[in-house]
């Protein structure tokens, strides 16, 4: 019993020793190195043989405030030299589609192969040189800047000698139009020379096959992205739109794209503005069959109220059209979302 209480210490010994002492060795600082910014370039082709070289030699193989610049075409089903006119030209990644998928379907194969090559960004230009590549710092510059996710070169229609002026002024009014559809201030709505971060290109998506410049600034209004528009300038006339085959049909495409993007990303709102015009007109033919059985209950006017609940159940049929496709819309969120992780996994790190 004795020994035992020898051996305890009691609360006086305690206090006469004073606090222990805790010894910690510091640890080691961590370094990390840090991360290399890399930017790709990318160029839809379609049989561009005859121009691709001039555009790959005008493109910068140094930018400032990036690490790494990398070329990268997309071989949309060419039938002629084109991939080997790109290997000469030292280009560094090629996504060849053997057959011919459309300008959207390229563009968007071009943004997957960019970023699983861990591009950080990714800038869209044209094969047939059409613009002036020494502006790319211009391009990016917003992006590394943190100022916006997506930036549009604007160009100088206006100054474009080979626009007829028909073609100057529909390019003006569909550019209205998509900064009223998309909620931007994009100047130069279809204009295909245009960077993005790599966390915008992970949220874009294209479902139109004719055509993304128009899609993409809707959808990144719709999605709140930080979207910015440049001047830019361009070099000469090497060769006829491929996009533009005739000017009434490309306004009726773009006037679709529009319209299905829309649809898309605002179905309760298309739907209810679309529904309200035949409900309003059923309601005034209404109040006017009122009005005339008033004055004359003998005649029953039955083809005008007939028609009038006809109008009626159409605004009201469309209307809950709007409500179902708003409740799609949730959905098509959520999975877009889920897709956004999924490319983040297989793309091997985050978008930040």
């Amino acid at each position: 019993m004795a020994t035992a209480l020898a051996r305890s210490d009691s609360p006086r010994d305690a206090v006469a020793r004073g606090p222990k002492r805790l010894c910690f060795t510091p640890a080691k600082p961590i370094i990390t190195a840090p991360r290399v910014k890399k930017l790709i370039i990318q160029m839809p082709c379609l049989n561009e043989e005859g121009t691709l070289a001039v555009a790959l030699k005008a493109l910068p193989r140094t930018v400032p405030g990036i690490d790494v610049v990398e070329w990268l075409i997309i071989n949309d089903g060419s039938t002629d030299r084109t991939i080997e006119v790109a290997r000469e030209c030292g280009v560094d990644h090629i996504v060849d589609l053997r057959t011919h998928h459309g300008l959207a379907r390229g563009f968007m194969a071009g943004l997957d192969a960019g970023l699983r090559a861990g591009a950080d960004i990714i800038v869209n230009t044209d094969a047939d040189n059409q613009y002036n590549a020494d502006d790319i710092p211009k391009l990016i510059e917003p992006i590394l800047r943190g100022e916006a996710e997506i930036v549009v070169g604007g160009r100088p229609i206006g100054e474009v000698e080979h626009f007829s002026p028909l073609k100057k002024m529909l390019q003006k009014l569909g550019s209205w139009v998509v900064r009223a559809a998309s909620g931007t201030n994009v100047a130069d709505a279809p204009s295909g020379f245009r960077a993005m971060s790599r966390k915008a290109a992970l949220q874009l998506n294209v479902f139109s096959e004719y055509t993304y410049t128009l899609e993409t600034i809707i959808q990144a209004g719709q999605k709140n992205m930080a979207i910015v528009s440049v001047p830019i300038r361009t070099n000469g006339y090497l060769r006829p739109s491929r996009l533009m085959k005739s000017m009434r049909a490309y306004i009726q495409r773009s006037i679709l794209t529009i319209l299905r993007i829309f649809i898309t990303y605002k179905p309760l709102r298309f739907f209810l503005w679309l529904g309200t015009l035949p409900f309003a007109a059923g309601v005034a033919l209404g109040v006017r069959w009122l009005w005339l059985y008033n004055e004359d209950p003998t005649r029953a006017r039955t083809p005008s109220l007939i028609l009038a609940a006809i109008l009626i159940l159409i605004g009201v049929q469309l209307w809950s059209m709007g409500v179902v496709a708003d409740i799609i819309a949730v959905n098509r969120k959520l999975l877009e979302d889920i897709q956004q992780r999924v490319k983040r996994v297989e793309y091997g790190r985050s978008e930040s």
